[in-house]
């Protein structure tokens, strides 16, 4: 089920219609700010309604802002997510696949995931992060074809450099070749696909972890922006952006 928590009824603004799922912290949460701030319309999803009305809280602009309960994993929620977007904001510019993260068990062990993990941590990791990409692009597909729109997929570097034993990177493995997927066939209907591979960056994915080079999840915001802001008929494909400090 799908749940709105944000006032309707605000007269239309110049700027894009951007939906971000697990936008409610992390670069989520920084990428919606930063697209408000530009004046660009915001709907954002969260699985966590007290969290999700204190982000709509603290941004403000509540005419130009959607919070919307949502699961990225769950095909009628997603899909319902994106109706409300569309009937809230009249269309659908872009779509960010931001929402997913790493089991706790990767930060509890020394040893390789797969030897010393908990495999009962896997299976939400790998839909958040494998089917709901999937899932969003499906829903929005339609969508962005008569805005010659967008879809950006958050990647990782782990999804491009391999780590021993790491579920995590294999699931960020399979964004990546969805991205490329994804792109082949989008590219056809006039639907730019970007993939987004962030290193290190100052966030909860760590689980009280962060290394001490970590980047602000602003870098990050600033990318996804970047590609939203190509001219019309040029597709920004693949942007990795790693902290300075971080050789792999």
């Amino acid at each position: 089920m799908n749940t709105s928590l944000t006032e309707s009824g605000a007269s239309p603004v110049a700027g894009k219609t951007v939906l971000i799922t697990g936008g409610t912290s992390g670069i989520g949460a920084a990428t919606a700010r930063l697209l408000l701030e530009r004046g660009h319309r915001v709907a954002v999803t969260g699985r966590d309604s007290g969290r999700l009305r204190a982000f709509l809280d603290e941004v403000g602009h509540g005419d130009r802002v959607l919070g919307l309960i949502a699961d990225a994993s769950d095909r009628e929620s997603t899909n319902a997510a994106v109706v409300s977007t569309v009937e809230r904001f009249g269309a659908l510019d872009t779509a960010v696949a931001n929402a997913g993260g790493a089991s706790a068990d990767h930060f509890r062990t020394r040893s390789a995931v797969v030897d010393d993990g908990d495999p009962e941590l896997w299976g939400p990791m790998v839909l958040a992060n494998v089917l709901g990409p999937a899932l969003l692009a499906k829903a929005t597909l339609p969508h962005l074809e008569p805005t010659r729109g967008r879809l950006v997929l958050l990647g990782s570097v782990a999804g491009i450099k391999n780590s021993p034993g790491n579920l995590y990177s294999a699931t960020k493995w399979a964004v990546v070749g969805f991205a490329e997927n994804l792109r082949l066939h989008a590219t056809t209907r006039g639907i730019g696909v970007t993939v987004v591979n962030p290193g290190m960056i100052d966030t909860a994915f760590w689980h009280g972890h962060v290394p001490p080079i970590a980047m602000s999840p602003d870098a990050v915001a600033g990318a996804i922006a970047f590609a939203l802001d190509q001219p019309t008929g040029v597709d920004l494909n693949t942007v990795t952006i790693r902290p300075i400090g971080q050789p792999v």
